[in-house]
C-alpha cells in the first residue's frame, strides 16, 4: 500500500500521529443539553458525557406533573443506563431550550417502556413535534423491540430557542427516557447533493430537517459515541445488512494510518475508525468475480432520502489500481470511481452525497452496491467503508405520521385528498368573491363608500382572510409560497422583483442585516437613495410562512409612530417579500452592549424605553378590539431610527388578545429565553402581562448593559431578571448599573425606573402593572431626571445625590393647596396613539420643562 510513497518511515509516523491528535479532537457544541428524564441523580456515560438529573432539568419543562418510571437494572438488549428511568406525561408537555447558536442541531430521543404500577408504557401512544410544526413522531408507540428505542434527528433551528412538544393521544399518555439536544457543525450537511434519478444536482439540502435512519460502519465493529467526534453510534454491518456475505472480505488497518485531506472529509464527517475498516471483494474465492457487494436497509416509503457513502482505499498497494462502480437501488451512482485520483494518496477518506427520490423507494428498501468497473483494472475489486441514510422532511413538513405515505395506496389517497382540498378551496374562494362583489355593489348603491369609511379599508378584512387561506401550509405552491397579494389593497406599494433585486445588489450577502426563521433581511436602496429593509421569505420554512402571515395581517392594519411600518410587498416568481421602513440605527441591543457603537446616555435610554412602552401600550389597547400581544419583546426587536426613536418590530409571533369574557389565550409557548414570562411557560396561558414581564427584563437590560442570559457568568448572575431582583431586594441595585451612566443618573429617577422594572417582573401576571402604568412610571422617571438637571446643572455633581434635598424642598413648596385637588389633575402624554393618561403625581412636577 505504501509503494508509491517515498517519505521516510519515521517522518510518516510523526505525520500520522500529528494528524491523529490534531483532527480527532471532540467537537464542542455551543448548545449542549443532556437530560436523563426521571432520574433523581446525574448519569455519567462511559464517554464522559453527563446527563442532568430530572430535578436539575425541570426548569426546561412546562408541566408540573412528576410521574416517573424506574428500574434497578438496565433493560434487556440495552447497554445505556439512560433506559433505567423515564418521565411520564398525562397531558401535552413542552421541553424548551435556549439556543445560543442557531443552525443545525442533533436531537436524540430515548424510549423504553419500563414497568410502572399504574401506567403500561407499552400502550402509550403519543406525538412528538417541534415548535416549528415539524412532526418527528406521529401516534408513536414504543415496544420492547430495540428498533423503536432510539430516534435521532438533524434539525434546523433558526431562532434563539427550541421547543419539543409531547402530545399524548386522547386517553393515553407520553413518556421519554432521555433527551439530547446539541449543536451540530454547519459543514456536516452540504447545500447540494447528487440526484440518483433523474441525474442532476439537488440544491437547498442544508435547509432540510433530517432523521438518521441508518448509520453503519461497513466491515468493522460498532463505533460507540465514546469514539466519535459527535457522540454518534455507528452500527456494525454484521446486523444483517450484507446480502452476499460469501463475497465479502473484511479489511482493516490501524486507525492512526488514516490521513484526512485538506478541504475534504474530516473527523466530523466520520471518525477514523470508520475509514480504517471496509468491506472488499478482493480474493473473494467465488468462481465469478464479476459480482456486486450488496447491502439492503429498510426505510419508510413516501420520503426522499439523503444518502452519504464513505470510502477509503485501504486495500490497494499502489495508486490508480482500484476502479469500481457504485449503485443505489440498481441505478448508477458513480461510474469508475478511482479513490486515489480524487484524494492523491491511499488511506485518505472520501465521501459522496446522494439524494434518492421517494418514487425509487416504494418498496421500503434502499439497496447500496459496489462492484468492479468496466474500466481496465488489475484485479476486479470494490470497497465501501460506511453508509448513512437520512430521511428528508417531506412537503407536508413532517418526518412521520399521516403524511408519511407508508404505502403506495396511502400515497395515492394522500394525493387525491390534496386535489380535493384544492378543488374545494378554489370553489370557496370563487363563491366568496361572488358574494363580496354583490355586497359591495349593493353598498355602493346605498352610498356606503362615501364619507367616514373608504372602500379600501372596508375591503381589508376580506383581503386579510384571503391571505390567511393562501398562506396556510396546504396552499404552498410547488416552488414555495402561493401568491397572496391578489390585490394591493391594504398592503402598500407593489414592488417588482427586479426592483428589489437591483436594490439589494441581487440579494448579496454583504447587505444582509438580519436572519430569522422566515429568511433574511436585506438593506436596499431605491429611487434616489431611499433606504428600505427588505425581508425575503425562505419558501422551505414553514415557520417563515406563519410569521409572514401574522405580520401581513397585523402590519397592514397597524400604524403608530413607535411600531415599524410595512411599506409594501413583492409576490413575483413565487417569492414572498415584505418591505419595511429602514431603521438606520438598528437593534437597541447593539447600542447597549456587544458592539463598538457609542454608549447611550441615561436620558436617551429613558426616551427609548418610553417609546417602546408606547408602542406596546398601543398594541395592547389600540391595535384591535381585543388588543394584540407581541409575545417576543426583547432588545433585538426594538429598533432605532436615525433620530434614536424606538420602534417595536417583528410581529411574527404576535397573537390577538383574549375576548372581554376571557382572561387569557391558550396557546403553545413562544418567545425567547431570558424574556419569557414564567407563568405563561408553566400554564401556556398568554396575556398582555406576558409582554409586561418581557419588557421588565428589557428595562434591566437597558440599565445594566448586559444580556438577559449570559451562561459565561457565575450561576447566580446568569439570569439578569433574577440577579437584578436579588440586588434590588438587598437595596444595592446601583452595584449592577452600567458604570458608563451610573454617575449621571439622579437617584430619584433611578428609584422610579427600577420600581417600574421590578413590578413588571412580578411572579404572577395579576400582580404586574399594565403597559399604560409602566409608561407612566417611565415618563415620571424622565421628568425627575430633567427636573434634577434644571435645579442644579450636572457639572457640579454628576451623581445627583446632592440634589435630593433640593428636589424634596421644591416638591414641598409646590404642594400648598394643590394637594387637595390632585384627583382633578390629568396630564396628556404626547403619544401618537392619542391615549390620555391621568395621574395626580404629575401635578407635583407641572413646572418642569415638557418634552
Amino acid at each position: 500500500m505504501g509503494g508509491g510513497r517515498k517519505l521516510s518511515a519515521s517522518f510518516l509516523s510523526s505525520l500520522f500521529i500529528f494528524f491523529f491528535l490534531s483532527t480527532n479532537a471532540r467537537f464542542t457544541p455551543s448548545d449542549n443539553y443532556l437530560i436523563d428524564c426521571g432520574s433523581p441523580h446525574n448519569t455519567i456515560l462511559d464517554d464522559g458525557r453527563t446527563f442532568k438529573s430530572d430535578p436539575q432539568s425541570v426548569s426546561y419543562l412546562s408541566t408540573d406533573e412528576n410521574i416517573f418510571a424506574t428500574s434497578n437494572s438496565t433493560p434487556e438488549n440495552e447497554t445505556l443506563p439512560l433506559y433505567r428511568t423515564a418521565r411520564i406525561f398525562d397531558s401535552e408537555s413542552v421541553y424548551r431550550f435556549l439556543v445560543f447558536q442557531p443552525g443545525r442541531h442533533f436531537l436524540r430521543l430515548y424510549f423504553y417502556p419500563l414497568h410502572h404500577p399504574s401506567y403500561n408504557l407499552t400502550t402509550a401512544v403519543f406525538t412528538v413535534k417541534t415548535d416549528q410544526g415539524l412532526v418527528l413522531l406521529h401516534d408513536f408507540s414504543a415496544t420492547k423491540n430495540s428498533d423503536s428505542h432510539f430516534k435521532e434527528y438533524l434539525i434546523n433551528v433558526p431562532s434563539d430557542d427550541f421547543s419539543l412538544v409531547f402530545s399524548p393521544l386522547k386517553k393515553s399518555f407520553a413518556f421519554v427516557n432521555a433527551i439530547e439536544f446539541n449543536s451540530a457543525p454547519d459543514e456536516l450537511v452540504p447545500d447540494s447533493a447528487t440526484i440518483i434519478s433523474p441525474p442532476g444536482v439537488f440544491n437547498g439540502m442544508s435547509d432540510y430537517d433530517l432523521q438518521i435512519v441508518h448509520r453503519v460502519n461497513v466491515g468493522g465493529p460498532m463505533v460507540s459515541p465514546k469514539n466519535d467526534t459527535l457522540s454518534r453510534t455507528w452500527k456494525s454491518d454484521s446486523h444483517g445488512y450484507m446480502m452476499f456475505p460469501k463475497g465479502d472480505k473484511l479489511v482493516s488497518v490501524d486507525p492512526s494510518t488514516i490521513t484526512y485531506p485538506v478541504g475534504g472529509a474530516t473527523p466530523l464527517i466520520a471518525p477514523n475508525q470508520v475509514y480504517s475498516s471496509a468491506a472488499s471483494m478482493e480474493e473473494s474465492g467465488v468462481s465469478n468475480a464479476n459480482f456486486n457487494l450488496t447491502w439492503e436497509m429498510k426505510v419508510d416509503s413516501g420520503f426522499n432520502y439523503f444518502i452519504r457513502l464513505h470510502f477509503c482505499d485501504i486495500v490497494s498497494t499502489g495508486m490508480n489500481t482500484l476502479y469500481f462502480n457504485v449503485y443505489v437501488n440498481n441505478m448508477m451512482g458513480i461510474s469508475g470511481l478511482d479513490l486515489s485520483s480524487l484524494t492523491s494518496n491511499l488511506a485518505v477518506p472520501y465521501y459522496k452525497d446522494f439524494v434518492l427520490n421517494a418514487s425509487a423507494v416504494s418498496n421500503g428498501l434502499i439497496r447500496v452496491q459496489v462492484g468492479p468497473s468496466d474500466l481496465e483494472s488489475a484485479i476486479p475489486n470494490a470497497v465501501l467503508n460506511g453508509v448513512e441514510i437520512m430521511k428528508m422532511r417531506n412537503a407536508a413538513g413532517t418526518l412521520d405520521g399521516l403524511f408519511s405515505s407508508s404505502s403506495n395506496s396511502r400515497g395515492v389517497s394522500h394525493t387525491t385528498t390534496i386535489a380535493e382540498v384544492v378543488g374545494v378551496g378554489a370553489a370557496t374562494i370563487a363563491l366568496l368573491l361572488l358574494i363580496f362583489t354583490f355586497i359591495r355593489n349593493k353598498n355602493k348603491a346605498k352610498g356606503w363608500d362615501q364619507g367616514g369609511t373608504s372602500s379600501k379599508s372596508w375591503f381589508l378584512p376580506l383581503n386579510a382572510s384571503y391571505c390567511t387561506t393562501l398562506l396556510s401550509s396546504k396552499s404552498k405552491s410547488k416552488n414555495g409560497y402561493s401568491s397572496v397579494f391578489s390585490s394591493n389593497i391594504g398592503f402598500g406599494r407593489s414592488f417588482t422583483f427586479n426592483e428589489l433585486r437591483d436594490a439589494t445588489k441581487n440579494f448579496d450577502e454583504s447587505v444582509v442585516i438580519g436572519v430569522g426563521g422566515f429568511g433574511k433581511v436585506y438593506i436596499g436602496e431605491i429611487e434616489a437613495g431611499t433606504k428600505l429593509a427588505i425581508k425575503r421569505g425562505n419558501p422551505r420554512s414553514s415557520q417563515g410562512i406563519n410569521e409572514f402571515q401574522t405580520e401581513i395581517q397585523l402590519l397592514s392594519k397597524l400604524r403608530h409612530r413607535h411600531l415599524v411600518s410595512l411599506i409594501g410587498y413583492c409576490d413575483e416568481n413565487s417569492e414572498m417579500i415584505l418591505v419595511y421602513e429602514y431603521m438606520a440605527n438598528g437593534p437597541l441591543r447593539d447600542h447597549i452592549y456587544g458592539s463598538t457603537l457609542p454608549s447611550l446616555t441615561w436620558r436617551q435610554r429613558l426616551e427609548i424605553s418610553i417609546g417602546a412602552a408606547r408602542g406596546l401600550h398601543y398594541l395592547h389597547t389600540g391595535g384591535s378590539s381585543h388588543g394584540i400581544i407581541h409575545r417576543d419583546v426583547k432588545t433585538t426587536n426594538i429598533l432605532l431610527d436615525e433620530n434614536l426613536v424606538a420602534k417595536v418590530s417583528d410581529f411574527g409571533l404576535s397573537k390577538t388578545g383574549p375576548a372581554l369574557d376571557q382572561t387569557h389565550v391558550s396557546t403553545a409557548v413562544k418567545g425567547s429565553f431570558g424574556y419569557l414570562d414564567p407563568e405563561y411557560f408553566r400554564r401556556q396561558q398568554l396575556t398582555e402581562k406576558s409582554d409586561v414581564y418581557s419588557f421588565g427584563v428589557v428595562l434591566f437590560e437597558i440599565l445594566c448593559a448586559r444580556p438577559a442570559l449570559d451562561p459565561a457568568l457565575p450561576r447566580e448572575q446568569v439570569n439578569l431578571a433574577e440577579w437584578a431582583m436579588a440586588k434590588q431586594r438587598k437595596g444595592v441595585i446601583e452595584m449592577i448599573v452600567d458604570p458608563r451612566i451610573l454617575k449621571t443618573i439622579c437617584s430619584e429617577s433611578l428609584i422610579k425606573y427600577v420600581e417600574a422594572a421590578e413590578k413588571c417582573l412580578a411572579e404572577y401576571g395579576v400582580d404586574r402593572p399594565s403597559m399604560g402604568d409602566v409608561l407612566w412610571n417611565l415618563e415620571f422617571a424622565l421628568q425627575l431626571q430633567d427636573a434634577s438637571l434644571q435645579l442644579d446643572p450636572p457639572e457640579e455633581d454628576d451623581t445627583c445625590d446632592a440634589k435630593k434635598n433640593k428636589i424634596v424642598s421644591s416638591e414641598k413648596s409646590k404642594k400648598g393647596d394643590e394637594t387637595n385637588n390632585d384627583s382633578d389633575v390629568s396630564i396628556l402624554i404626547n403619544d401618537d396613539s392619542g391615549i390620555v393618561i391621568g395621574s395626580p403625581l404629575f401635578s407635583k412636577i407641572e413646572d418642569f420643562e415638557g418634552r
